[in-house]
């Protein structure tokens, strides 16, 4: 008798153990589901054709496309986050942002916080006058006031020319369109930007204005992310290579300025 009241509780003891364990299993369960991996992209949405708000308020442009080809490659949601540019470095390195893909150009001064993948684009910093300026080259800026956006590659290619020393003021805007808007009205001389930006709004305007033959010099866009996130840049520049490899990165270029221009 006492054998089998041995036996009962260690069979009774046995199966509240499983119950238990069954029960801890089902609740654990949803924790143990691996979340939908996610990258946050950092961009300046107001910098066409990059990446911008188009008439229905909606995030486009070529690096938002590029973005997403590379995400949907690596199996990852994207989610575009816009930011102030000129902290950006800030913005990624307290992790509130994975990568900077928004046009990003790749300096060495950026080298030092920002872990850079191989270059997909060349950029030349152009310079924008009225369309009846007398201004022809960067000589004849001597004495004007020039606007640039504040934290781009435009104010460091400024700031390094000889031409610098000549100019007049160099005022900061906070995008590119506010200064192209200044320039319009003929608070500003001339506005150094991207190209890329810089000839899509005088494609837009020929009437209103004219690209300059000299520029502020060639760099290459690069997308950056932590310097410690070793394997997303490796990520990164594999989806990249492989959209250039494929067609797919000519595409998206082809859609966005009529020619194939990556790198």
């Amino acid at each position: 008798m006492k054998k089998l009241t041995l036996l009962a509780t260690a069979a009774l003891s046995a199966g509240l153990l499983l119950s238990a364990c069954s029960k801890q299993e089902e609740t654990s369960a949803p924790a143990q589901a691996a979340a939908p991996a996610k990258i946050v992209v950092g961009l300046d949405d107001h910098f066409p054709p990059m990446g911008f708000r188009d008439d229905a308020n909606t995030l486009v442009g070529f690096d938002i496309d590029m973005a997403r080809e590379a995400a949907k490659r690596l199996e990852m949601e994207v989610e575009f986050k816009p930011i102030d540019w000129s902290a950006k470095e800030a913005e990624l390195n307290s992790r509130r942002i994975d990568v900077l893909w928004n046009g990003l150009t790749i300096t060495e001064e950026r080298r030092a916080n920002i872990g850079f993948t191989a270059p997909y684009l060349e950029n030349h910093q152009i310079v924008i006058v009225a369309a009846a300026s007398p201004i022809k080259s960067k000589a004849d800026l001597a004495g004007k006031t020039v606007g640039v956006q504040e934290g781009s590659s435009a104010v460091d290619a400024v700031e390094k020319d000889p031409a610098r020393k000549t100019l007049g003021a160099l005022k900061k805007f906070g995008d590119n369109v506010t200064a192209l808007m200044d320039l319009g009205t003929g608070r500003l001389d001339a506005v150094v930007l991207d190209e890329v930006v810089g000839r899509y709004y005088a494609a837009k305007k020929p009437d209103a204005y004219k690209v300059l033959e000299e520029h502020f010099g060639t760099e290459q866009y690069g997308v950056g992310v932590r310097k410690d996130d070793t394997e997303l840049l490796g990520k990164l520049d594999k989806a990249l290579a492989d959209m250039k490899a494929d067609g797919s990165a000519a595409k998206i270029s082809t859609q966005w300025f009529g020619s194939n221009i990556v790198k």
